[in-house]
Order: structure tokens, then C-alpha cells, then sequence
């Protein structure tokens, strides 16, 4: 098993599972070196030799972002529900329990309050572990809550996404959030409080359709893959070659599809920064 696939995807999990591979050594997919994991955590999972940023999950985005012991938790109490009894090789259902057994979340996003440096926020987080961080109805209602929570307290709203698109289990359902998300933002807006965009790798289909890129501030962590159709169905479907790095970050700032590309080490006080230019109290 390569090292890289024990922390790359939830990097929150102190304990390989039985049979996996020691945890004390991890190879970057990117450059190929192989690196003692103390190492690595401590760039805050960024390869110190070339500087790929491994994905991580929502409990160290937390430890990252949040000021210590601000982070309070919203809304953990909503669960996906099954409304089409839909089923492809499992139910729903069973797709539903196995993805809260594995993350020990009820949902692909975290919802919550806290502080950056000192400024109050909302921040919403999606977790690629929990079905590979797809847009449900709850999902869709969580962020929609953390809306209107900043309006209530006049905080602004900041969502790092990392998601391969709607739920197709849910159909409709999850398209419609699609709207309702960007509604809500819309509301924010007009309330003059600022919605900050982070996109990560990846932020793919209805997410990066949506919420993902309607944010005042549009940023992305370096070489994350953001889009909306997968690369090789959009050549398929066009009958044309792709440049090189089309939908990674790099080539959507040098495209004007973002506003900037900043590194983990960085984006906490890129964060508030921002909050501050705002005048966020």
C-alpha cells in the first residue's frame, strides 16, 4: 500500500487500520520522497520538499484555522435521510451508516463558530472522507444555518470545500441545494458581510457549481483541482486535447477564475486578514 494513502485522505486518524502500513514514514505523490510523518506534520501536511499540499481532514483544518478552544460545533445532530429508498450495488441506508462509522460525523460538512485571531466567524467545512465530501440535503441545510447565523451575529462566512459534486443517491434533492445555498449567500451579501471561499483538493461538480465560486474572495490551496466535469469527459465530449494542469488551481488564477492561491501555512492570517479588511468585528 503506498504510505501516502494512510494520511493524504484523513490525516486526522492517529492509528493505521489492522494490516496497513506503519505510520511513521509517508511518500509524497507529488515529488516521490519518502519523509517521516513527524516531519510532515509539523509543515502542517505540506511535502517539505516540494511543497504539495496532502489533503487532510476536517478535525486538523480545525486545529489549523480555529483559535484554540473557540471552535463550538453546530447542527451535528442532522442526518441524511433516504427520501427516494434509492439503491445502486447498496442501499443508501447502508452507504449512510458506513460513512458515519468510518468519520464519526452524521454529514459531509462541519458547521460551526469560531475565532481567527480574535475575529468571529462562521466556518463550514467539508470532509472528502464522509462520500467523498458530496452535497446532500443536510449538507445543503448546514450551510444555509451557518448563513444565517452570520447574519444574526454579523460574523462573516467562510467554507472550505472539498467535494466531487451533488449526491446522486438523493437526485433532485441535492441538486436543489445547489440553490438554496447560493440563495442564502445572496442574502448574506446584501446584509454587507463577506463570504470567503477556500477551494481544496478537489472541489469538483454541483459544489464548484455553486457556493464553491460565488464567494467575495476566491481562494485555493496550490495544485488543488477544481472544476466541474472530469478532465477526460470534457475531452471525450469535445473531441479536443486539454492544456496541461487545465483545473488546477495555478491555471484557474492565471485564468482569472480565482482571486489567489495561498498555502496552508499562510491561509489562517490570509484568512482574518481578510475578515479585518472587511471590517468583521
Amino acid at each position: 500500500m503506498n504510505l501516502l494513502s494512510i494520511f493524504s485522505f484523513n490525516s486526522d486518524k492517529k492509528q493505521p487500520a489492522k494490516n496497513e502500513a506503519s505510520p511513521h514514514w509517508v511518500k509524497c505523490k507529488s515529488c516521490q520522497s519518502l519523509m517521516y510523518y513527524k516531519e510532515v506534520e509539523n509543515q502542517k501536511h505540506v511535502c517539505p520538499k516540494c511543497g504539495y499540499h496532502i489533503r487532510i481532514g476536517v478535525k486538523k483544518r480545525i486545529e489549523l484555522l480555529a483559535d484554540e478552544g473557540t471552535f463550538v460545533e453546530y447542527d451535528d445532530n442532522l442526518k441524511p435521510v433516504d427520501p427516494l429508498n434509492f439503491f445502486d450495488k447498496k442501499s443508501y441506508k447502508q452507504r449512510i451508516e458506513e460513512a458515519i462509522k468510518k468519520t464519526g460525523k452524521t454529514s459531509s460538512v462541519v458547521s460551526g463558530e469560531c475565532e481567527m485571531n480574535g475575529i468571529g466567524v462562521q466556518l463550514v467545512i467539508f470532509d472528502f472522507a464522509f462520500m467523498g465530501g458530496s452535497l446532500g440535503s443536510v449538507e445543503g441545510e448546514k450551510i444555509v444555518r451557518a448563513v444565517e447565523r452570520a447574519i444574526k451575529k454579523k460574523h462573516g462566512v467562510i467554507i472550505l470545500s472539498a467535494s466531487g459534486g451533488a449526491r446522486m443517491q438523493e437526485s433532485t434533492f441535492s441538486l436543489l441545494q445547489m440553490s438554496k445555498t447560493s440563495a442564502a449567500l445572496a442574502k448574506l451579501a446584501k446584509q454587507n458581510l463577506p463570504y470567503i471561499s477556500v477551494l481544496t483538493d478537489p472541489t469538483m461538480g454541483g459544489v464548484s457549481a455553486s457556493f464553491a465560486t460565488l464567494g467575495d474572495i476566491i481562494i485555493a490551496e496550490p495544485g488543488a483541482l477544481v472544476g466541474f466535469a472530469g478532465q477526460r469527459v470534457i475531452e471525450q465530449t469535445i473531441g479536443s486535447a486539454l492544456p496541461d494542469g487545465f483545473q488546477r488551481a495555478e491555471f484557474l488564477l492565471e485564468k482569472g477564475s480565482i482571486d489567489m492561491i495561498v498555502g496552508r501555512n499562510n491561509l489562517k492570517n490570509t484568512l482574518s486578514d481578510l475578515l479585518n479588511f472587511f471590517k468583521v468585528a
